[in-house]
C-alpha cells in the first residue's frame, strides 16, 4: 500500500514539475556563438561562419549534430556536404526558406511519389550544364485545376541525407569577379 501512495506521489510530483516548466515558457535549446564551438565543430561548420550568430537555436543544434556525425562519413560524403553548406551559405534569407518549403512539400510525398521525384532528378541531373542554364532561366511552369504543375521543370533537389536540411536548389552559373 505505501509503495502504490509512493508512487502517486512520483506521478503528481511529475506531472506538477511539468506543468510548471511549461507554465515558465518552453525549455530553451543551447545556442552557442560561434566563438563557443570546438576547433572540430569551426572547422566542419566553416561555410556558415558568417551566418552562425544570426542562426536560432533550433538550426544551430541541427547544424552541430551533422557536425558530430561528420567524422563518421566517407570522404565523398565529407565534400559534399561541404559543397552543399557553402551554397546554402550563399542563399538569401528568401532562397532558403523557400527551399525548406520544397524541403517539406517533398517529404511529405506518399513514397511512390518519392521515387518519382528522384528519378526526375537523377534525369535532370544528367543533362549537359547549358541545358540545366536554360532551364533553370525558364519561369516556373504555370499550375493546373488541382494544384498540380505541369511537367515542364524538373523537380527541386531532393534533401541531403542524413543532414536533416534540405539541398540547395543548383548554383547560378559562375561569373568572373
Amino acid at each position: 500500500m505505501a509503495s502504490h501512495r509512493v508512487r502517486a506521489l512520483t506521478r503528481f510530483l511529475a506531472v506538477a514539475a511539468l506543468a510548471a516548466s511549461s507554465a515558465h515558457g518552453q525549455i530553451t535549446l543551447k545556442s552557442p556563438s560561434w566563438s563557443e564551438l570546438s576547433e572540430h565543430d569551426r572547422q566542419v561548420l566553416a561555410p556558415l561562419s558568417s551566418d552562425w550568430n544570426r542562426l536560432d537555436a533550433q538550426r544551430k543544434q541541427k547544424w552541430l549534430g551533422l557536425a558530430r556525425r561528420y567524422p563518421t562519413l566517407g570522404p565523398d560524403e565529407q565534400e559534399r556536404i561541404q559543397g552543399r553548406m557553402r551554397v546554402w551559405s550563399q542563399l538569401t534569407p528568401e532562397q532558403r526558406n523557400a527551399a525548406r518549403e520544397r524541403y517539406k512539400s517533398l517529404k511529405s510525398l506518399p513514397p511512390d511519389k518519392k521515387n518519382e521525384m528522384r528519378e526526375k532528378w537523377h534525369e535532370y541531373q544528367s543533362l549537359p550544364p547549358e541545358t540545366r542554364r536554360e532551364l533553370a532561366a525558364k519561369p516556373p511552369p504555370a499550375r493546373v485545376p488541382g494544384g498540380a504543375r505541369t511537367p515542364a521543370r524538373p523537380p527541386a533537389p531532393a534533401p541531403a541525407p542524413g543532414t536533416g536540411s534540405p539541398a540547395p536548389a543548383p548554383a547560378p552559373p559562375a561569373t568572373p569577379r
